[in-house]
């Protein structure tokens, strides 16, 4: 496998990994970006306004997967304000033609990796507990950065969704170097 970094500019770095690029997104991503997580379930779609925010203000910490021009994978995430050295990651969307080769877990390396996350020693997100994949996937992350994942509620589903969502369980991975 043969991997090569292009730095376009200080806030864009294109990764060609086989037939495979990754970069930031951009406004121009938006509309696609929508399309993918509508077809990710169980993906909570956002509007296309919020895709175009994460494409723009939160770019530095998202990673977009192109192939053969196609967009097949996204993260999307941001520095918690408050603190600066956690990475929370919104959300993973994977194309079905993508699903199984391991493309998350590319994405999320790809992203520790980018000077936007210097910085960054632990990692949160948040997942339904019926949502296998996503917990694995973290799980995955926790192991290969020789750190702990641990879990705890922070959206309840009656308190917070008044029954119409499952609990969002926040997952916390770190710290890791």
């Amino acid at each position: 496998m043969s991997t090569k970094h292009y730095l376009l500019t200080r806030e864009e770095t294109i990764t060609i990994n086989d037939s495979k690029v990754f970069r930031t997104p951009n406004a121009a991503d938006g509309f696609a970006i929508n399309r993918l997580i509508e077809r990710c379930p169980p993906l909570d779609t956002n509007s296309l306004y919020c895709n175009l925010l994460q494409c723009t203000h939160f770019a530095e910490t998202s990673v977009l997967v192109e192939q053969q021009s196609e967009i097949v994978g996204l993260i999307s995430g941001y520095l918690i304000p408050a603190r600066t050295d956690t990475l929370f990651v919104w959300q993973v969307a994977v194309s079905d033609q993508c699903r199984g080769q391991g493309l998350a877990s590319q994405m999320l390396e790809n992203l520790l990796e980018r000077p936007a996350c210097a910085r960054v020693a632990h990692l949160e997100t948040t997942v339904t507990a019926s949502n296998n994949a996503s917990k694995a996937l973290f799980q995955r992350l926790a192991t290969g950065l020789n750190t702990e994942l641990t879990s705890s509620i922070l959206f309840d589903k009656n308190q917070h969704f008044r029954g119409k969502h499952e609990s969002e369980c926040l997952l916390h991975i770190g710290p890791f170097n």
